[in-house]
């Protein structure tokens, strides 16, 4: 088997090639693959697999299905990093007894083929990458390069976009995200799609592309393109300071999108009266005909409409938002009409402004 492996240029030479498309960003990326690395393979791995999260739990069981059925996987560990609280990745290889290391491993030379990385959030240095004999291989949830990073999924939502997929890419030292793809898979954003939909659905579809990927092992590594730098947008880790929402650039439509990329990490916040608000269950408004008048249609500027109870917000280009729920600290949850009451009608303006 190591003689095939490490003679595949040899071989890559006398296949005949053939081109197919895989989706990216906004075009077709052309890749070659032939006949030999399209086709399943006999062979049966020894896969040492890293990820720290219930994304990563999806591929895991997946490949210890396959490990059970002594299909494609002919043995299987996993290494993790945690402290203190044991992750589900613990939780799962102690329940089914499947062999742990804690990161950073100590792996002997020869006792694995490849190692599998999904979201798991430490650079592998080149030692490791270097005791796999087919190398290292990771999940990505994007469609390379668009996305490179830590959060591909919010920053997705966050930007609008209307269809995001799943990259497998070979792992390089030194930088995250930058290797190789070998295989992509694109899926479409319903408008209605969260973090949390779309998360689940990627963590599925990522563990099905990693299957179709290791039943073509190691043919279908001959296949990998690099990434086109010049396409490369990245997505940094969220933090708190990205749930603040800028009125004066964001239009309704990109605040909403940036609840749909926060959902369940984050909520919205805002300044009320230089204090910072949580703003819940935001909706971007098309019907605009119960907005009570302002003179100034500043982005920030808030409004009541007592005859619906809805507490409007301006935001760039006269585009509005209703906001159902405002949490001010060492306060109970206001809702709308309470908000509305307490802090809009009361005023001479009858309006406050956000931000």
């Amino acid at each position: 088997m190591l003689r095939r492996i490490f003679n595949r240029e040899f071989a890559s030479a006398i296949k005949r090639i053939k081109s197919y498309s895989v989706t990216c960003e906004n075009k077709f990326c052309d890749y070659a693959e032939n006949e030999e690395s399209n086709a399943p393979s006999d062979e049966s791995w020894r896969i040492l697999f890293f990820g720290s999260d219930k994304f990563a739990a999806e591929s895991l069981k997946a490949l210890h299905s396959k490990y059970k059925d002594k299909k494609l996987v002919r043995h299987l560990e996993i290494v993790t990093a945690y402290q203190g609280q044991e992750n589900c990745l613990t939780k799962y290889a102690r329940k089914n007894k499947i062999p742990l290391h804690v990161w950073p491993p100590e792996i002997s030379e020869g006792k694995f083929d490849i190692g599998i990385v999904v979201s798991f959030g430490h650079l592998i240095p080149e030692k490791i990458i270097n005791k796999f004999p087919l190398g290292m291989i990771n999940v990505h949830a994007s469609l390379l390069p668009r996305w490179r990073g830590a959060a591909p999924i919010c920053h997705a939502l966050i930007n609008g976009d209307t269809y995001t997929g799943i990259s497998i890419m070979k792992i390089a030292p030194k930088k995250f995200d930058i290797g190789s793809v070998i295989m992509q898979q694109r899926i479409e954003i319903h408008p209605d799609d969260t973090q949390i939909e779309l998360y689940d659905k990627l963590s599925k579809l990522g563990a099905e592309v990693l299957l179709r990927t290791v039943d073509k092992l190691p043919n279908i590594l001959n296949s990998a393109q690099s990434q086109d730098e010049k396409e490369v947008s990245n997505a940094p880790k969220i933090t708190k300071d990205t749930s603040f929402v800028n009125w004066a650039i964001m239009t309704a439509k990109n605040v909403c999108d940036l609840q749909r990329g926060l959902n369940g990490i984050y909520p919205l916040r805002t300044y009320f009266n230089n204090v910072p608000v949580k703003i819940l269950n935001v909706k971007l408004v098309t019907d605009t005909s119960n907005i009570p008048h302002v003179h100034e249609k500043t982005p920030g500027i808030t409004v009541y409409d007592k005859s619906t109870k809805k507490l409007y917000v301006c935001c760039k280009d006269d585009t509005w938002v209703s906001v159902e729920k405002i949490v001010i600290p060492d306060h109970r949850p206001l809702n709308s009409q309470a908000f509305g009451s307490g802090y809009i009608m009361n005023t001479k303006e009858k309006y406050c402004l956000f931000g």
